[in-house]
């Protein structure tokens, strides 16, 4: 009787430690798991690039990687942009630099005698009209030399993008005349008159933009006739796109 209470304790006691068993092979299953679920999210490029070597020479050989082509492609992104930009600032240059040949070709006996005037500059490219040309003394009305040469002005540029920028100038002696009240008026109406002659001949008004300097940009002294004849002007400008 003894001998048979003591095999009941005994297996008793492995019923009751049984759990154990079940729990760690739960842990190591649950382990093993994660184990899986790690391999699978990490890519191996390495082992891929085999693989993708293997089905390429398998199925016809393996695509050919294109090269750069040239040293542009090479480039960092900061780097191609700025050689962009410079290739555009070139071209706008030498459309700029074509416009002034043309100008200077077409007006070429107003500029041999001095009353018109070509200039380029990192602004763009200016036609300085002087008022005599353009103007009776103290008017705004254009005459019909002035509209001939305004119009060949006009059909250069008709056909142009830029934008375009017409000033007026005046000496700077007080006007006196019932029409204008002062040389800011004179200057305003002057520069307006031009811009409306554009519009006449096909430039677009979009483009256009008259203002009025009265005798506060002179490139003369005023303290003599020649240097105030010279100031009174009319100043087209063709801006250079990045204006």
């Amino acid at each position: 009787m003894a001998r048979k209470r003591y095999d009941d304790e005994d297996h008793t006691r492995e019923s009751h430690e049984r759990w154990l068993i079940s729990y760690a092979d739960f842990i190591t299953l649950l382990f093993a798991f994660f184990v899986v679920m790690y391999a699978i999210s990490v890519v191996n490029t390495g082992k891929y690039k085999v693989l993708s070597d293997a089905l390429g020479d398998a199925f016809g050989g393996r695509p050919e990687v294109p090269q750069a082509s040239s040293t542009i492609e090479q480039l960092p992104l900061t780097n191609l942009i700025a050689r962009k930009r410079a290739e555009a600032a070139r071209r706008e240059r030498e459309r700029l630099n074509t416009l002034a040949r043309e100008l200077n070709t077409s007006l070429a006996p107003l500029v041999k005698n001095g009353q018109v005037r070509v200039t380029q500059t990192g602004r763009g490219v200016t036609v300085e009209i002087n008022a005599k040309v353009l103007f009776e003394e103290g008017q705004a009305a254009l005459g019909g030399e002035a509209r001939a040469t305004l119009g060949t002005v006009a059909s250069l540029l008709k056909n142009d993008a830029h934008a375009i920028q017409v000033e007026g100038h005046t000496d700077n002696q007080p006007i006196a005349n019932s029409a204008f009240a002062s040389n800011w008026e004179l200057s305003s109406v002057r520069a307006s008159s031009v811009v409306r002659l554009f519009i006449d001949s096909g430039v677009l008004e979009t483009r256009l933009t008259a203002v009025g300097h009265a005798a506060n940009q002179p490139v003369a002294a005023n303290t003599d006739e020649a240097g105030r004849a010279r100031n009174r002007r009319v100043a087209v400008t063709i801006l250079a796109s990045d204006q």
